[in-house]
């Protein structure tokens, strides 16, 4: 049992949660928040491979059967996670600000509001299926926040990479919402049928 909590899928995992303090540590030099190039440029390419960490793990736990009851735990904690503390970090930093805030603030909603309807069906042994819908919104939400940790040092390289950052985010926050529906529907459904 050990073993399977030690498996590189499990291994990838916990390397994404560990992501997580140090993205945030980029932007914080000498106590203070600070958004360097040089920061912005680090904390992007952690975010990157720490995304891809979250395909990878899915994929090679099932290619070399390697599923276990943590990773199934722990993959969506460390996805809520890493895009939790990110969105926090940009908008403690303004890159997400006024509007904008409302986006990042409905996927953090979804987020919340789907994790506790999961737990509350799976103890009625219900599973709702990710749907391509959800990949795509996943996918979205990746790029969008990549582009904003590149924000104002992305900008001088290629104008308006905020701008796209935050346009992306509101597609990302829509399909957050349309899929975060599902989750509901589905809950409500099964809380109706129980009474």
């Amino acid at each position: 049992m050990a073993s399977r909590a030690y498996n590189i899928p499990n291994l990838l995992t916990y390397a994404r949660i560990v992501a997580v303090p140090v993205i945030v540590l980029c932007f914080f030099v000498e106590g203070k928040l600070e958004s360097s190039d040089t920061a912005r440029w680090t904390a992007l390419w952690l975010f990157i491979i720490a995304s891809l960490t979250d395909y990878l793990d899915g994929y090679l736990a099932r290619i070399w059967n390697q599923t276990s009851n943590i990773g199934r735990m722990l993959d969506p904690i460390a996805d809520k996670l890493l895009v939790a503390a990110v969105l926090l970090l940009l908008a403690a930093d303004q890159t997400i600000a006024g509007w904008s805030l409302w986006a990042a603030i409905t996927i953090l909603c979804r987020e919340i509001l789907v994790s506790g309807l999961r737990e509350y069906l799976a103890a009625l042994k219900v599973s709702v299926p990710v749907t391509r819908i959800a990949k795509w919104k996943t996918t979205i939400q990746m790029v969008s926040i990549a582009f904003l940790l590149a924000g104002p040092a992305g900008d001088k390289v290629v104008p308006y990479i905020t701008e796209m950052g935050i346009a992306l985010l509101w597609i990302a926050a829509f399909l957050t919402f349309y899929t975060g529906y599902d989750y509901f529907k589905a809950g409500v459904k099964h809380l109706v049928d129980a009474d």
